[in-house]
C-alpha cells in the first residue's frame, strides 16, 4: 500500500477529510459526512445507513466490481437480513466479514470510517442530495488543484528550479567544503547554503517553514509551494550564489546580495506577459 496523503474539503460548512493513495483510490471520511446530520454521534448515522437493504446491495455491487476477494456468501447473508428491525451492522463487521475494500475503519484520534469516493458520494446522497452536490463540487476543486501540480506550469517550475543545481553544488564543494570532511559535514554545508537561498527569497529557512506549515510539510517542502515567479528567481539565485562562492564572498554578504537580487527580479517578473502565458497554457496556443 502506498503512502497516504490527507486533505480537506468543505461542504455546506462541514469539513471533510480526504485520504489519497494516488490514482483513483481516494477515500473520504464517512464520519465527517455523518456529522452533517448528527455532530455528536456520527457513528450512529453510519450504522443506520448500513441497515438499509439498498445500501447493502449497492456496497455488494461495488465490491463485486472492484474486489475479487469479496466474500459473496457472507454478503448474501447480510443482504437477506438487511431491512429488518433487528438488523444491525457496523462498518467494522462489514469489513471483517466480507473482506470488503470499499470501506475502511481507522482507530485513534484522527480515525473514523472512510469509504471509497463512489461509496462516500452514495452515503452523502442518503444524508442529503444537496449536501452531496456540495461535496462533489469541492472534491472536484481539490482534484483540479492536484492536477495543476502535474501540469506544464508545475513541471516547468520544478525543472527551472533544478536547472542550475549541479553548478551550485559543485561551487560549494570546490570553494566551501574543506578536504577530507565527512559526508555528514558535507550535508550540513549544503543545507546551510540551501537555506541562504531560502532566506534570501522566502524570508525563512526550510525548518522555519516546516514549523509554520506542518500540514503542507507532510506533502512537500518550501520550494514545492513556490510560485512560478519565485522558482524562476531561485534558478537565477543559484547561479549567482555559485559565482559569489567562487569569488570567496562571505556568507552574510552573499545573503544580502542575493536578497537584493531577489527583490529586484521579483519586481520585474510580477507583470511579465510571458509568465502570464505560462500561468495560462491556453494563451500559448
Amino acid at each position: 500500500m502506498g503512502k497516504e496523503y490527507k486533505d480537506k474539503i468543505s461542504a455546506a460548512g462541514v469539513e471533510i477529510t480526504v485520504v489519497s493513495k494516488g490514482g483513483k483510490d481516494d477515500y473520504i471520511s464517512l464520519t465527517d459526512i455523518a456529522r452533517k446530520r448528527n455532530p455528536e454521534f456520527p457513528a450512529d448515522v453510519i450504522k443506520n445507513w448500513l441497515r438499509n437493504r439498498s445500501t447493502i446491495e449497492f456496497l455488494g455491487l461495488w465490491e463485486r466490481m472492484n474486489n475479487p476477494e469479496f466474500k459473496l456468501v457472507e454478503f448474501d447473508q447480510f443482504r437477506i437480513e438487511s431491512g429488518s428491525n433487528a438488523f444491525v451492522l457496523s462498518p467494522q463487521k462489514w469489513i471483517s466479514s466480507t473482506n470488503a475494500i470499499g470501506m475502511q475503519s481507522k482507530s485513534g484520534r484522527y480515525g473514523g470510517t472512510f469509504a471509497h469516493k463512489d461509496i462516500a458520494f452514495e452515503f452523502a446522497s442518503w444524508i442529503s442530495p444537496e449536501f452531496k452536490l456540495y461535496i462533489i463540487k469541492d472534491y472536484q476543486r481539490l482534484k483540479e488543484d492536484e492536477n495543476g501540480k502535474l501540469s506544464l506550469d508545475w513541471n516547468l517550475r520544478r525543472t527551472l528550479a533544478k536547472t542550475n543545481y549541479k553548478i551550485h553544488t559543485d561551487a560549494i564543494k570546490q570553494h566551501l567544503i574543506p578536504q577530507n570532511v565527512s559526508q555528514k559535514q558535507k550535508g550540513i554545508t549544503y543545507a546551510n547554503e540551501a537555506d541562504v537561498l531560502n532566506v534570501a527569497l522566502f524570508g525563512m529557512t526550510a525548518k522555519e517553514w516546516r514549523e509554520q506549515n506542518p500540514d503542507k510539510a507532510k506533502k512537500g517542502n518550501i520550494r514545492d509551494e513556490a510560485t512560478l515567479e519565485q522558482l524562476i528567481i531561485l534558478t537565477n539565485l543559484e547561479s549567482y550564489n555559485a559565482e559569489l562562492i567562487k569569488e570567496g564572498i562571505p556568507q552574510p554578504e552573499r545573503l544580502d546580495r542575493l536578497n537584493k537580487a531577489a527583490i529586484t527580479q521579483a519586481r520585474s517578473l510580477v507583470d511579465n506577459p510571458s509568465l502570464k502565458k505560462l500561468h495560462n497554457p491556453k494563451l500559448l496556443k
